[in-house]
């Protein structure tokens, strides 16, 4: 009952958010500016406070489910089935990025102003190497780490930390029992911070329209319409691939969790919805072990919307420029995108500097990123709660796998 009322209440805050924004930047724009800044601070705190509870959160879910496991046979084993389900669907992501912006040719159809070639968009392109890879993914510390909030960092620590205590048997025992004590404290200390969530929403989507207007979605209607359609597709074939081992209760799946979908889209962050997410998982039934490994994997290597996104908005970008593409170089493209995509985690505006990155690679002007700079905030909702979806199912499907999927609750 709560959840549902949360849910209407995150609803009411993005209509009330639009409204006041569409207002603010209609009768007042010369106001609109200081409007957005002050009423983003909302959004900020709320973030500010979620990130604040996603390390101990993931460290203390994760070392419990790991020790649960028992041995290391059985982590190795469920590590393997959900890395493979996280490259495959990768794959199907970028691939149907690919090919929906070779069937809609967005970038040829809408006839923009292109920004001089020359032109800078403020995002870093640095490539992301092995070497930065290796550097994201294996800690020095467990405190920088924590305080960084670099996800894969504290997975790979909780890895070996939970291994080693369920190593330890009965002697193990009492510690564990204190770190799961802090994982129900910490969902309790979520259910706090998500009372925050309607007023969150209220602030980001009111900042956002007082700034660029509604206008910008008419110039952009077009492109945004292709990309959301091409989402749709995406989340369509993610339910599919999902009913082929969950049946029916694929679609339940997807009711139980519209709530971190809903905040996910409307805060244009999945790191918002992960709390949320492993609430809903779990109650869906699949155990604790499971979910509270796959997911945080999931938010390092399975961001399905934003990898869409970094094939389609490349493509759009060399179509706009009327550069062409051979199919060799479009496969190479996704490739390379499969890599660095994998590097994302924990990186703000993380779709664009990967963009930035592939741009450079291909001698297409990077000044193109400015083309999407206004709008990345209404496509970035579309690529958060993508991420959800995606890897709401994966839980789903490698707790099935395992045999760990109950019946739950209802939704």
């Amino acid at each position: 009952m709560q959840s549902k009322r949360l849910t209407l209440f995150i609803f009411l805050g993005m209509i009330l958010g639009i409204a006041a924004g569409y207002s603010v930047h209609t009768y007042f724009p010369e106001s609109s500016v200081d409007f957005a800044d002050n009423v983003s601070l909302l959004a900020t705190i709320f973030l500010r406070l979620i990130k604040m509870i996603i390390a101990p959160l993931v460290f203390s879910t994760l070392v419990v489910g790991i020790a649960k496991m028992g041995d290391i046979g059985t982590v190795g084993r469920v590590g393997i089935k959900t890395l493979g389900w996280f490259i495959f669907a990768s794959l199907i992501s970028l691939t149907l990025g690919l090919l929906m912006v070779n069937l809609f040719e967005p970038g040829k159809a809408m006839q923009l102003a292109l920004p001089a070639a020359d032109a800078t968009s403020g995002i870093s392109a640095g490539s992301i190497t092995l070497k930065d890879f290796i550097a994201h993914t294996i800690p020095t510390s467990i405190v920088d780490a924590m305080a960084r909030n670099e996800i894969l960092q504290i997975v790979i620590f909780s890895l070996f930390f939970g291994t080693g205590a369920a190593a330890m048997g009965h002697h193990g025992k009492p510690l564990v029992d204190v770190v799961e004590i802090v994982s129900h404290v910490m969902l309790k200390v979520t259910g706090y911070v998500m009372m925050f969530a309607p007023l969150a929403v209220f602030g980001a989507l009111a900042g956002t329209v007082a700034k660029n207007g509604l206008e910008i979605i008419g110039v952009y209607g077009v492109f945004m319409g292709e990309f959301y359609l091409s989402i749709a597709v995406l989340w369509g074939v993610l339910l599919l691939l999902g009913s082929l081992f969950l049946g029916h209760r694929v679609l339940r799946l997807l009711r139980m969790v519209r709530e971190p979908l809903l905040l996910a889209f409307s805060t244009a962050s999945s790191e918002a919805a992960y709390p949320k997410t492993l609430e809903q998982l779990e109650r869906f039934g699949c155990s604790n072990k499971i979910a509270s490994f796959v997911l945080p994997m999931g938010y390092s290597f399975n961001l399905d919307g934003s990898m869409m996104y970094c094939t389609f908005a490349t493509l759009f970008i060399a179509q706009a420029y009327g550069i062409e593409l051979s199919m060799g170089q479009q496969l190479m493209m996704l490739l390379i995108l499969m890599l660095t995509s994998k590097g994302m985690a924990g990186v703000p505006r993380a779709s664009l500097v990967v963009i930035a990155a592939t741009l450079s690679q291909f001698n297409i002007p990077e000044a193109g990123l400015l083309l999407l700079l206004g709008i990345d905030h209404f496509l970035d909702m579309g690529r958060s709660a993508t991420n959800v979806v995606g890897n709401s199912v994966a839980t789903a499907v490698v707790s099935k796998w395992e045999g760990e999927l109950q019946h739950g609750g209802h939704g």
